[in-house]
């Protein structure tokens, strides 16, 4: 009831065959030192991940596509994200969100599909736990508010900054660094902060957990 594997030589000729709904995981660049763009949306509290990745009979049939299954992200909430997120492309754009951001079940595609269509950065209140983690290993910066009034004084269309990433996010860095976020269309600026771990933030950095493990670093082999 075994096959045994073929030897490595062969098997670097053989292709893999995909069924027409099945689609590799795309691949997610490198965090940019600085991170500029629109907020696409802005949410309250508890958006939950069946309402950024919705489940249903609609988008069921594409787990497993991840370029289609983007084009319901957030539809729950704004019909019209997909379309935005694309029009702005991989420049990247910000979501801003309210309480326990991500609550309810902890599917992965809530994280890869905004991902997919250029989201770069989070800024909320507070993460439900899971999501939290799974924005990480996807290569989406979590930040939080340290002034939770401030999520008021930004509008969708917004465009925000964030500088200084690559410090702020390095290993030998402080666990409580500020990080501050710049309203360019309001000339305004919000302090910020993440509680990343050292291997999240190795992560961010990288585009991903995947990234992260297997890309090599320049000048090894």
């Amino acid at each position: 009831m075994l096959e045994a594997p073929l030897p490595p030589e062969e098997a670097a000729r053989v292709g893999l065959e995909r069924g027409p709904n099945i689609s590799v995981l795309p691949d997610f660049d490198a965090l940019p030192d600085t991170v500029e763009g629109p907020v696409l949306l802005k949410a309250g509290d508890n958006v939950s991940t069946d309402e950024i990745s919705p489940a249903g009979a609609r988008a069921l049939p594409y787990r497993s596509n991840i370029p289609k299954l983007s084009d319901f992200t957030f539809t729950r909430i704004d019909a019209t994200y997909p379309q935005r997120a694309a029009d702005v492309g991989s420049g990247g754009h910000f979501v801003i969100a309210g309480e326990n951001y991500g609550q309810g079940s902890s599917r992965e595609h809530a994280a890869i599909t905004p991902r997919h269509l250029g989201l770069r950065a989070v800024i909320a209140k507070s993460y439900a736990r899971i999501h939290w983690q799974n924005l990480a290993n996807f290569g989406v910066l979590a930040l939080e508010f340290d002034d939770p009034d401030d999520h008021d004084r930004i509008r969708v269309d917004d465009r925000l900054r964030l500088s200084g990433l690559h410090a702020a996010l390095a290993p030998d860095a402080d666990a409580d660094t500020t990080l501050h976020l710049i309203n360019t269309t309001r000339d305004e600026e919000y302090a910020v902060h993440h509680s990343l771990s050292q291997r999240q933030r190795t992560a961010v950095l990288a585009g991903g957990i995947i990234p992260a493990l297997t890309r090599k670093e320049p000048g090894k082999g």
